[in-house]
């Protein structure tokens, strides 16, 4: 991405902006944009095309949209090579920071070992889905159910084990867990009145098995009694001339056939389940299922498997059976997929004590953080290991430091006790994590930087200048920096080194927005001094009388001081001061222009301003240079000034002034004229609009910068009438 072309219209309050960004020679632009001028509205049609989204007109919803994005192929940007900084994002996280934590040698390892163990686990869950009537999720719950946690399948098998392969007949192969174990169902059967129903049952129910003849209970009942006989079935036992010996206290009795054993069965289950009291306590369970219509599939579920009652008092219990049952099913593919994760598992433990000890990417990010940014904080990983070697998403934990003392604190803890500017910090964190993921996966990225270091204190604002020059040196990113404060877009322009093409400042005009390579280089007064004596330049001189007035009165050259005062206030002497009188000031206070020659020395300075003034007002062009906008200012003021001077017609009260000679003024004029209610507007204007941008030093131009062309070009219009 050598350049990038954008042409947008109707985007966020943008009308139109075409601008090519070349950086072949530089990485990084910075844009300087007063408030309310194209800042925001860029960054988010940039952050609409980083999310795959249609950008639109927020206001005029009907305008039609247009936003061209393409490098220097004309080749429109995708979504992944463009990466929105926003001021601040509190929920923001890096969806790339798991990347930062993956060792790529462990996790093939892992992975490799895994790969079989997977395949064979796969096999056994399908089958026991089937069995369970689960399409998806059969891991979690056999996990859930055997260790009370989602991901302990492994641990869950190895504690089972002997019970799945102790050759015991599957009691409860047939049941089917979806059918009873649903929200529905579950809930129902938690309840206080099935339970007591249930206890008389069971009571009944027990108390029948002991007095029955070949069952006994927790041993041989009618559950296995009939899987036992199919089994015996399905392996030729009786056709293979072999018999069974059924026990009682008092005799036994000798099974030769499978229809014998069968009948046996059928007579002593009939003669358990159809016992009058038994079925007359079924029948109060069933009047209790039948009043709730939702369980109408799990009434009909129990009328055809009444055997399972006895079950339901303990459902954790019932759970486990079913799932050991399932199991003992398929006891091959158990059995092979044990002995898989036998052999890996000594393996995997290696492996993941490796993991543990990993120094990864995520490492580095977190201890630059440290050592650039100060904040009460720090962080790590919980599950580290997981995260390389499971692909997980990480678990950060926070420690907050007080000195000496320091405590593990939750997330939803430390956002209520920091403060904006460490708030803003972690969550330039989360930035870095994003900017580091890129670049270990060599992701070609343009970041688009929206006033990231509002709100900072001035340490961790250089920090943040510092990491965007880090930036800038990596060839694969690209940036755009935007800023709506002018003394952060000359210090990153310095500290970037960016050039003087790559500053911008943005100007809006009835078409749209420009953007315009900044005039100045590093700051206005230097090009003034170099060129104010230049026909032609003339605003440039004018600009720095403030500028010079301030370094008069700081150096304590106090004629000189008063001599510029007049020609920033109306006083005695201001119609009598010439450019002549002003070179010998310049002269005198700067020492490199000890050889400043003006032009027109003879001519009034004051009457220097109000041409320049009207000169400028009656150009057509939208864009305003800084020079220009502070002589409309002075012009404005001195006007105002000689209007009220000569209004008021009270020479002693005038040249009395001694400080804020305009406020004093206008008070003046208000307590005469009060009922000039559209004048004294006019005039309070010219005291809000003008001190700071005549009162003017290297580091308080901004102001006059945010102002709007218009609005100075109008108040100098209407103060020029009230002469």
């Amino acid at each position: 991405m050598n350049k990038l072309n954008i042409e947008l219209e109707n985007c966020y309050g943008i009308k139109k902006l075409k601008y090519t960004f070349d950086f072949t020679t530089n990485s990084t632009y910075a844009i300087y944009a007063p408030n309310g001028i194209m800042k925001t509205s860029l960054a988010k049609t940039f952050f609409d095309l980083s999310n795959g989204e249609e950008s639109h007109d927020s206001i005029f919803k009907e305008r039609k949209t247009k936003r061209n994005i393409t490098d220097e192929a004309a080749a429109e940007l995708n979504s992944e090579q463009v990466f929105v900084v926003v001021p601040y994002a509190q929920d923001f996280k890096s969806e790339k920071i798991s990347t930062l934590l993956v060792n790529k040698v462990l996790k093939e390892k892992y992975e490799k070992i895994h790969a079989d163990i997977d395949e064979k686990k796969e096999i056994l869950l399908v089958e026991l889905g089937k069995l369970a009537g689960i399409k998806n999720g059969i891991e979690e719950i056999i996990s859930n159910d055997f260790t009370h946690t989602p991901k302990q399948f492994f641990t869950s098998i190895q504690r089972i084990k002997a019970e799945v392969l102790d050759k015991t007949e599957p009691a409860f192969e047939n049941i089917i867990y979806q059918k009873i174990f649903n929200d529905t169902v579950v809930n129902f059967l938690e309840t206080k009145d099935f339970k007591t129903k249930l206890s008389e049952y069971i009571a009944k129910y027990n108390e029948l098995i002991d007095k029955s003849t070949y069952f006994r209970k927790g041993v041989f009942n009618h559950n296995n009694a009939s899987t036992i006989a199919k089994n015996l079935k399905d392996n030729g036992f009786f056709k293979a001339n072999h018999s069974v010996s059924l026990n009682t206290k008092e005799s036994s009795k000798v099974i030769t056939t499978e229809a014998e054993l069968e009948e046996v069965i059928k007579q002593e289950k009939d003669s358990i389940l159809k016992n009058p009291e038994l079925l007359k306590a079924f029948d109060e369970i069933d009047t209790a299922i039948i009043k709730n219509k939702e369980l109408k599939s799990f009434r009909e579920y129990i009328e055809n498997n009444q055997s399972i009652l006895s079950e339901l008092l303990n459902l954790d219990s019932f759970r486990q059976k079913l799932l050991i049952s399932y199991f003992k099913r398929n006891t091959e593919a158990f059995k092979t997929l044990e002995e898989e994760y036998g052999k890996g598992k000594k393996e995997i433990e290696k492996i993941v004590a490796e993991a543990k000890k990993e120094k990864t990417q995520w490492i580095k990010v977190i201890d630059e953080f440290n050592k650039r940014f100060f904040v009460p904080f720090k962080l790590s990983v919980e599950n580290q290991e997981d995260v390389i070697l499971k692909s997980e998403l990480p678990s950060i934990k926070f420690v907050f430091y007080d000195f000496a003392d320091n405590t593990p604190i939750e997330e939803r803890e430390l956002f209520a006790v920091l403060s904006g500017g460490e708030l803003r910090a972690l969550y330039i964190l989360n930035i870095i994590f994003e900017v580091q993921a890129r670049l270990q996966s060599n992701q070609e990225t343009l970041f688009v930087v929206d006033d990231i270091a509002d709100y900072f204190d001035y340490k961790n604002k250089y920090a943040i200048i510092e990491y965007l020059k880090d930036i800038s040196n990596e060839s694969i990113f690209k940036q755009i920096i935007l800023t709506h404060n002018f003394d952060f877009y000359r210090t990153v322009s310095s500290r970037l080194d960016i050039d003087r093409e790559n500053k911008l400042q943005t100007v809006k005009t009835k078409k749209g927005i420009e953007l315009i390579q900044e005039t100045y280089q590093n700051n206005p007064f230097t090009t003034w001094k170099k060129n104010f004596h230049k026909a032609g330049e003339e605003a440039m001189l004018i600009a720095s009388i403030p500028f010079v007035r301030n370094i008069a009165e700081y150096s304590g050259s106090n004629d000189n001081k008063l001599k510029l005062t007049s020609l920033l206030h109306i006083k005695e002497d201001s119609q009598t001061i010439t450019i002549s009188n002003l070179e010998t000031i310049f002269k005198d206070i700067l020492i490199d222009k000890k050889t400043l020659i003006l032009n027109n020395p003879t001519k009034i300075v004051i009457d220097l301003i109000f041409e320049i003034a009207d000169k400028i007002l009656k150009e057509k062009t939208e864009i305003i240079e800084l020079e220009n906008k502070i002589v409309l200012a002075i012009a404005i003021r001195l006007k105002a000034e000689k209007f009220m001077i000569s209004k008021i017609a009270d020479d002693t009260f005038w040249k009395g002034i001694t400080k804020n000679q305009t406020i004093v003024l206008i008070k003046k004029y208000k307590e005469k004229f009060s009922s000039e209610t559209e004048v004294i507007k006019h005039l309070e204007n010219v005291n809000l609009m003008t001190p700071e941008n005549i009162h003017l030093n290297s580091f308080m131009y901004e102001p006059i910068l945010d102002m709007s062309n218009e609005n100075l070009k109008q108040l100098y219009t209407d103060i020029s009438k009230l002469i």
